[in-house]
Formats: structure tokens, sequence, C-alpha cells
């Protein structure tokens, strides 16, 4: 077999990541019908801006649920921002399409694995200053009190 110089696979994992990013736009004037997302995605991935404690709780892979409460959503070529509240505390998330690794839509059983990926492209178009600043000015610290729901229930069995 000969081997693939064009990159099929990356072509096509691209293709897939704009599927995600026109479905997220979608959300910029709220989701329709029963339409929700569980976005799982990695948070040390190269571009990924989460609050610290999140990060700590949640070190390698992180699923949100973008539904009903979320705000300020920014959807751009190469990344996405939403503010979600955690325990009813605001936070900015920072998200890169290529940090994503599921995408799956419940209310008409639409899912999209994707393959991991250890780093962004060098290309990649993030204003790493402005969106860790921005990221700052929303970040408070932990509540004391609160519990995570835990996604468990809502994940496939293999």
């Amino acid at each position: 077999m000969s081997e693939d110089l064009i990159g099929y696979a990356k072509l096509t994992q691209d293709a897939l990541r704009s599927v995600v990013r026109d479905a997220i736009k979608v959300a910029l004037t709220g989701l329709p019908g029963d339409h929700h997302f569980y976005i799982s995605f990695r948070t040390r991935a190269r571009g990924v801006q989460v609050a610290q404690y999140l990060a700590a709780k949640y070190p390698d892979e992180m699923t949100i649920v973008v539904q009903h409460q979320y705000e300020g959503l920014e959807v751009l070529d190469d990344w996405f921002a939403i503010t979600l509240h955690f325990g009813g505390v605001p936070q900015r998330i920072v998200i890169p399409f290529a940090a994503i690794t599921r995408f799956y839509d419940p209310s008409v059983r639409f899912a999209l694995p994707f393959d991991v990926v250890d780093d962004l492209s060098p290309d990649a178009d993030l204003d790493d200053d402005v969106l860790e600043s921005e990221v700052e000015d929303t970040v408070v610290k932990a509540p004391s009190t609160g519990a995570v729901v835990s996604l468990d229930a809502f994940r496939r069995k293999k």
C-alpha cells in the first residue's frame, strides 16, 4: 500500500471539527428545540484555558455541557470561548477545536469522536495574551460547597 502523502486522516478530522464549529455557532442565538452538546476536550492541550481548580480536578480531559446556562459564547475559526457556571460560579473557558476529543448531541444521538491531538498546529491563530487576560478576568476561586454532577450516566457503554 502506498504512503498517504496528502494526509487524508488529518483532512477528515479537520472537516469533522468544522461540523462541530458550525453546530456551536448555532448556539450563538440559542439552541433550537432539545439540542444540547456534550463537548469533551483535553485540558492540557495547547491553547486550552480553564480555571486552575478545574484543570487540577480534570487534569487530562473534561466534558462541558452547552444547553441552557451559558454566556459570552464566541466562535472563531480555531477556537471557541464560553462562560459556564460551576457550583454557581461563572468561569470563562477557551477551547481550541483541535483539543476536542468528543462531541455529542443526545437530542438527535449525533456523536463525533476525534483523534487525540498532542499539540495544536503551529499556524493556529490564537492570541494567548488576549485570551489569557479574558480568562483571568472571570476566574474566581473554587466554591467551598457544591457538587459536581457525574456525566457517566450519559455515556454510552462499550
